[in-house]
């Protein structure tokens, strides 16, 4: 007669390895913080929801291999995603939201604040929204007499490395705003924030013009995945 065991034969299936480990995880989130997860434990538990019933973590490690950081990841383009092993719809949509609500808060936070005297904020907002991006953006920061940011726009999306800008059409908006500054930002998708002469000529082509009509250009900021530059901290402007 066999002996007795407490366990059934299908036990281990009904209840995989990753579930305590999933359990472990999220307990440690609550009680230690995000700060306590490293940054392919943040991915994992980002891809509980889209992937219910597989082990999340070699995902997670693929991810981060590929792409580097959690925040490229994120901003990471969808067909690059989509080259990835084991990543669905579903997981790509997860993550996009990530990026989408990250970008959102960021830009919550430069509204609410006086733009100038919370510099941190712009270059944060501006990072997240852009620094991964595999194009590059002409976006404009319109701010008032008190320079609170009135509107958030991009204006171009060019090329890799290329963004057509007119200058007189981001006064023309600037105008219709009733606009007193600007920031102007673009993205580097080299990764290599250092502005180019076209980037000089450009902005003070824009400088030109605004001046005589009261508005002025606080900065010219480049991001890329490396870090960010701004012109004005350099001294070219």
């Amino acid at each position: 007669m066999p002996a007795k065991t407490n366990a059934t034969p299908d036990q281990s299936a009904e209840t995989p390895h990753y579930h305590g480990h999933r359990e472990r995880l999220r307990e440690r989130f609550h009680t230690a913080g995000p700060d306590a997860l490293s940054d392919y434990e943040l991915l994992e538990m980002a891809l509980f929801a889209s992937i219910p019933r597989r082990d999340t973590k070699p995902l997670a490690k693929e991810l981060l291999r590929r792409f580097g950081s959690f925040a490229e990841v994120i901003h990471a383009p969808v067909a690059r995603l989509r080259e990835v092993d084991g990543i669905g719809e579903a997981s790509i949509n997860q993550l996009k939201l990530i990026a989408a609500a990250a970008s959102r808060v960021a830009k919550g936070e430069v509204k609410r604040r006086n733009a100038l005297s919370s510099w941190n904020d712009v270059l944060d907002y501006c990072r997240s929204s852009m620094a991964f991006a595999d194009k590059e953006q002409f976006r404009l920061l319109f701010l008032d007499k008190r320079n609170q940011l009135i509107a958030d726009e991009v204006q171009q999306i060019g090329t890799v490395d290329h963004t057509p800008v007119y200058p007189r059409e981001v006064i023309k908006r600037a105008l219709e705003l009733s606009a007193t500054a600007l920031i102007l930002v673009h993205n580097h998708p080299s990764g290599d924030p250092t502005p180019s002469q076209a980037d000089i000529q450009m902005t003070k082509a824009i400088i030109d013009i605004a001046k005589p009509l009261g508005i002025a250009v606080h900065d010219h900021i480049i991001v890329g995945r490396g870090g960010h530059v701004s012109l004005k901290g350099m001294r070219l402007i």
